[in-house]
């Protein structure tokens, strides 16, 4: 992986191409160059046949600078670096600070493979692919780009963190979590989606590390026996687990605040229902009086702990419960 650091610090992990994948694009866009080139040769030839020897070698060589040179710039500017070959071999021409290549870019790559490739049998582009560190030739050195692989093998699930022993699950509930840092846990979580990728020698000393600084923060040292990256794996776990009770817990206390308010306005409003009757029994001459009815009993408040488990469904913010 090539480590290419843009204007903003930000390293990007390009593969660069290298030399037989290079070689195979290139000779897929000779075969089809060449192809088009003779084709138009043949109708050119048969179109200036009444012409002088001069004006046909004229022609000839408009149409190889035309076909051979300028076909390859064209395409590349509008296919952005990936021409026929490179598209069937999954490549593609970036600049060196990974972004696309323009028209100035192909121009100055297609003007040396002239030189490289076409009048050298693309002796000086392979000794070049070969020299260079990131498989460069002439041409990306003076044009500033660099060929790199576009379809790379993704590893499934590379980016997920490993869930800890069974053994070790809620085993550090009573650990005070408080006095560590956001940035150990980022530094904890990255090591743990990718510490299958790192050599293993490397990952157990970054293990280490990374464990000796968590005892630190929490103050308590780690389980006699357990592995260092399995202590972190079951640590982070815990976090996670007091996070979604955390969570659970505040949208439970919210809807408990919000029911029980709603039982005192029902009741309010079945009281002023019933207080327009007592006026009206009265309204006429010599009606009978009739004694106003029993204002109805409010409903019985609701409990915080049942609002929330009625008025709150599982899952509603958003947080999943640790597997």
């Amino acid at each position: 992986m090539s480590g290419l650091v843009t204007g903003d610090a930000v390293v990007l992990g390009l593969h660069p191409a290298r030399l037989p994948s290079r070689a195979l694009a290139v000779v897929i866009d000779l075969v089809v160059v060449w192809t088009a080139y003779l084709l138009v040769s043949v109708g050119l030839a048969v179109a200036t046949a009444a012409l002088d020897e001069a004006a046909v070698m004229a022609v000839s060589i408009a149409t190889f600078l035309l076909v051979l040179v300028g076909g390859p710039i064209v395409v590349e500017t509008l296919s952005h670096g990936r021409s026929l070959g490179k598209m069937a071999c999954g490549l593609r021409v970036v600049r060196d600070d990974g972004g696309p290549i323009r028209f100035r870019h192909a121009l100055v790559r297609g003007a040396m493979s002239v030189v490289e490739i076409l009048l050298s049998f693309g002796v000086i582009a392979c000794i070049a692919s070969l020299v260079s560190e990131r498989g460069r030739r002439v041409g990306d050195v003076f044009a500033g780009t660099l060929v790199v692989r576009e379809r790379v093998p993704v590893q499934r699930g590379s980016l997920a963190v490993p869930p800890p022993p069974f053994w070790l699950v809620g085993r550090f509930r009573e650990l005070d979590l408080s006095g560590v840092p956001d940035g150990l846990w980022l530094a904890i979580r990255q090591y743990l989606t990718r510490m299958g990728q790192l050599d293993a020698g490397v990952s157990w000393s970054m293990a280490h590390r990374l464990a000796d600084d968590l005892v630190a923060r929490t103050g308590a040292p780690a389980p006699h026996g357990v592995p260092p990256a399995a202590y972190l794996a079951a640590v982070l776990n815990e976090r996670q687990a007091r996070d979604a009770r955390r969570a659970f817990a505040a949208a439970r206390a919210q809807g408990g605040t919000a029911a029980p308010g709603g039982g005192h306005d029902a009741g309010a409003a079945r009281a002023s229902q019933a207080r327009p009757s007592e006026g009206g029994s009265g309204a006429g001459p010599g009606a009978t009086p009739v004694a106003p009815a029993p204002d109805p009993a409010p409903a019985a408040p609701i409990a915080p702990a049942e609002a929330g488990t009625t008025a709150t469904p599982s899952g509603a913010t958003g947080f999943a419960p640790p597997a």
